[in-house]
């Protein structure tokens, strides 16, 4: 294990083959596995779960309980809410047809990848394989099945678009085909379903 100025908990359980950034802290019970990356500057609560070879970015905060499976990949300050789960099974089995236990080589792990500066909520599951986009948010308790575009804000069973938010976290206010963030002022233009911004 390589880490510079790590805070880690006692009772966390961090492989030595996992790579911890400098200035992260990972508290009690957490759980990295071998050859996860772990960013600098990187949060992982109580009881979080980060899978072997699983790549956070930066920043990132992952709360209590959070269940990160691999190969996830998550950009710099990616936010993982309370008990939120990252998926990596399409065709979850725990034996095969022939009733003989399922064992690493009889599927293929596919993983969820985020964006920078995304945010899912409290509970949510991702079901892989699908892309959260950058700056897109994910509400609590919603279920998403399918990519998620850059700045979008989803919610429900299956996750739906609702609309758009911007760096600051805050709902974009529409005022014809513009788009402005209310926090930083920035403006943007939809185009075929993708947020633009545009020149300050």
């Amino acid at each position: 294990m390589t880490h510079q100025t790590a805070s880690i908990a006692s009772t966390a359980d961090v492989d030595p083959a996992a790579t911890i950034g400098s200035d992260v802290t990972i508290w009690h019970l957490a759980q990295v596995r071998e050859n996860a990356h772990v960013g600098s500057g990187c949060s992982l609560g109580r009881g979080a779960y980060v899978g072997p070879g699983v790549v956070l970015g930066a920043n990132c905060k992952v709360q209590n309980y959070a269940l990160i499976y691999e190969p996830a990949v998550l950009g710099d300050g990616v936010f993982v809410g309370p008990a939120a789960v990252l998926t990596n099974d399409t065709f979850p089995r725990a034996i095969n047809a022939d009733g003989t236990r399922k064992g690493a080589a009889d599927w293929d792990a596919v993983g969820v990848v985020v964006g920078a500066g995304a945010s899912i909520g409290a509970r949510a599951v991702c079901i892989a394989p699908v892309t959260i986009g950058r700056w897109a948010l994910v509400a609590a308790g919603a279920v998403v099945t399918r990519d998620v575009p850059d700045y979008a804000v989803v919610v429900g069973a299956p996750a739906r678009q609702v609309g758009w938010v911007g760096e600051a976290g805050l709902p974009l206010v529409q005022t014809g085909d513009l788009f402005t963030c209310p926090g930083t002022g920035i403006r943007y233009r939809e185009v075929d379903g993708t947020l633009r911004a545009l020149p300050a």
